[in-house]
């Protein structure tokens, strides 16, 4: 396997090396080996889903290449892993397969140098060391010793140096002790192998301590994120790196990597304090702080999997990204019907995002390509802006402008603006991670806009099976209120009706059906239907449970509901009611005295067709209110169902009963936060 894969390195170019195994019956990739990489870069990616968003994970489930040419490319597809190594390089995932089964994959890097497309030699190559290594884990499984022990992937050492002659190493060191400043190396895991005098002095440290640690562990004042981002900057892109640091107190010292496939060299030189804070010598591959960016970073993650609706993704992008990039404006958009569509804004004027929202989709206004092609587009100050589109004009008061696509599922759906008060240059490391974090943003607002869609979807549902409005009955006040569970899509089965049935008769009716999805609403407009037909032919309270029963059972929803129906005979002030498993009413007295209605239980609506429903009748005395209520008003985790109606009734006795309406609210605002939905029906004979 070590020969193998070597030969694979050589023979395409690639620095670096993954090699994943696929177990048989896995849904996941384990790491089996790595080369070319310190073991700790491939950490993030021991298992991978084969559902995972990673190239290697596209490969094999999809059995092709996959080609990433640039940290560009890579963030736009790929925002997760482009996160974590934010550098400069190509990358290659391809299966490891015969025509019957897939073994496993592998991934190759190159430095970020190589060309946009991979070579017809390196693509042969590539499959020729796919062939072989498929057949080398054939003979694996065979023999029993599949690849690899769970965890432990193995780490192919780098090529050998060429052995060295004591006459090469005396000139070898006489050469380095003649260049200005000092020198170390490091190997391929961040070690010092070796560190001239001069360096150490420069450094403040003995030679002896140095040699086989850490640089940032051994240096306390090496600790800081840019010595270990740019080490893998190094490692990974293949490309010279450079960085400045203060040693404590005030001596500035510079340091240049070279990396090689065996290590990198360090130079290390003074900086003179006189000639001010000195700058990097290199631009900045990573743009703000890493250590910033990554807090941010989690912090957007973390809150972008609780956003459940696109205002949220919009509030959580704003709070989380513009500090963590010193940017000052954002705003949210996509495409509908061939016009632009403001979903959302901060640090813009509603003025100007009105101007800019349902105009018709141009070349000439910035940002639509990012819409049609999901290629960023940057503007470092205005005269950049102007060139690429001359009919824009300057009203936003911003120097500076990010246009980043909104991926999801491969396909652009939107794109974000990042705007700056002063001009912004734009580094290529900063482009990778804006592109990156776009794409974390473009998955949040998918799922987003799915759940508005379902959202809106149920609550017309809801609207369209509870009563517009409660009929005017002389005689009769009343007053109803609806509150949806704060889980789920906001619906659920709860339902309540009053219907008139003759010119001194009527009936009222709640219930509440099993779940808060969109199958419990159409249920519940079933039964309600069911209840509504049963009455207005003039059934009496316990035919009209009956018979919905029969129904229901008949139906076999899988769901069960419970119901209580009242007939109101308004001439002789009687109220008959029945009951299937539903919480019983309350009857408030014109003194405030609140009784509970102790209705005979039936069963649950759907369980047996044959059940029967018991009949309570009770006087409606003049200026009493009538309350019927779901268990959603009164039921809490850890609070006694008892103690809990016995304070419903508490707050009755304590309302106006000539004004149902604030009786409602009072009675809606102290119940407990809505785990399950809450339907209310306050029915007061005049």
């Amino acid at each position: 396997m070590d020969t193998v894969m070597a030969a694979v390195l050589r023979e395409t170019g690639a620095f670096g090396a993954l090699l994943y195994a696929l177990p048989p019956g896995d849904n996941a990739l384990w790491l089996a080996m790595v080369a070319g990489l310190p073991r700790n870069f491939a950490a993030p990616w021991k298992r991978v889903a084969l559902t995972d968003p990673m190239p290697v994970a596209d490969a094999v489930r999809e059995r092709r290449l996959v080609w990433i040419a640039d940290q560009e490319e890579m963030a736009r597809q790929y925002p997760r892993p482009a996160l974590v190594l934010p550098y400069e390089f190509a990358l290659a995932a391809a299966p490891i397969t015969s025509s019957v089964e897939v073994r496993g994959g592998l991934v190759l890097l190159w430095a970020g140098a190589h060309p946009p497309r991979l070579s017809p030699g390196e693509r042969d190559a590539i499959e020729t060391g796919c062939r072989r290594l498929d057949a080398l884990l054939r003979q694996a499984g065979d023999r029993g010793d599949p690849l690899p022990p769970p965890g432990r992937p193995r780490t192919l050492s780098p090529p050998t140096v060429h052995p060295v002659s004591p006459g090469e190493t005396a000139a070898v060191t006489a050469f380095i002790d003649r260049l200005p400043g000092g020198a170390c190396a490091l190997d391929t895991n961040g070690r010092i192998t070796f560190v001239t005098p001069t360096a150490a002095d420069l450094l403040g440290a003995d030679p002896a301590g140095l040699v086989g640690a850490l640089p940032w562990e051994a240096l306390p004042w090496m600790d800081v994120p840019q010595v270990e981002d740019r080490y893998r900057a190094a490692m990974v892109s293949r490309r010279p790196q450079s960085f400045t640091v203060l040693r404590p107190p005030d001596a500035w010292l510079s340091f240049e990597l070279y990396p090689d496939a065996s290590g990198i060299s360090v130079r290390i030189t003074g900086v003179d304090p006189s000639e001010g804070a000195p700058a990097p010598s290199s631009v900045p591959a990573a743009g703000p702080s890493r250590a910033t960016l990554l807090y941010h970073l989690m912090q957007l993650a973390a809150t972008l999997t609780e956003a459940v609706g696109v205002q949220d993704v919009v509030d959580q992008t704003a709070d989380q990204l513009l500090p963590a990039l010193g940017a000052q404006g954002m705003v949210l958009m996509t495409s509908e019907d061939g016009r632009l569509k403001i979903l959302g804004h901060r640090g813009y004027s509603a003025e100007v995002m009105d101007r800019f929202d349902a105009v018709p989709l141009s070349l000439d206004l910035p940002g639509t390509k990012v819409l049609a092609s999901g290629v960023p587009s940057f503007f470092a100050s205005f005269a950049e802006l102007h060139r690429a589109h001359p009919s824009t004009v300057h009203e936003d008061g911003m120097a500076a402008w990010a246009f980043l696509p909104l991926i999801a599922s491969g396909r652009p759906i939107g794109s974000l603006l990042l705007a700056y008060r002063r001009p912004h240059a734009f580094p290529p490391g900063e482009r990778a991670v804006l592109t990156s974090l776009a794409g974390l943003v473009g998955q949040a607002l998918d799922r987003a806009r799915l759940y508005d869609s379902k959202h809106a979807l149920a609550h017309r549902l809801q609207s369209a099976l509870l009563p517009h409005s409660l009929p005017d009955i002389p005689g009769l006040k009343v007053a109803a209120r609806y509150l949806p569970a704060a889980r789920g899509l906001g619906i659920g089965g709860d339902f309540y009706d009053l219907i008139r049935l003759d010119q001194h008769t009527a009936a009222a009716t709640i219930g509440d059906v099993q779940g808060h999805n969109v199958d419990a609403a159409a249920l519940m407009g079933q039964v309600r239907t069911a209840v509504h037909a049963h009455a207005t032919v003039g059934a009496r309270p316990d035919h009209v449970l009956a018979g919905t029963n029969r129904l229901l059972t008949d139906l076999d929803p899988g769901l069960f509901t419970s119901c209580l129906y009242a007939n109101l005979d308004l001439a002789r002030r009687r109220a008959c009611l029945s009951t299937a498993g539903h919480p019983p009413p309350l009857l408030r007295h014109a003194d405030g005295r609140t009784e509970l209605l102790r209705v005979p239980p039936g069963l649950l609506l759907g369980i047996d067709p044959d059940s029967r429903y018991p009949t309570l009748e009770c006087a409606l005395p003049s200026g009493c209110v009538l309350v019927l209520y779901t268990d959603g008003l009164v039921e809490a985790p850890g609070v006694d169902l008892d103690d809990a109606t016995a304070a419903l009734a508490g707050l009755v006795e304590q309302a106006d009963p000539t004004a149902l309406d604030a009786m409602a609210d009072t009675l809606i605002r102290h119940a407990p936060a809505p785990g399950d939905d809450i339907a209310l029906l306050l029915i007061n004979p005049a």
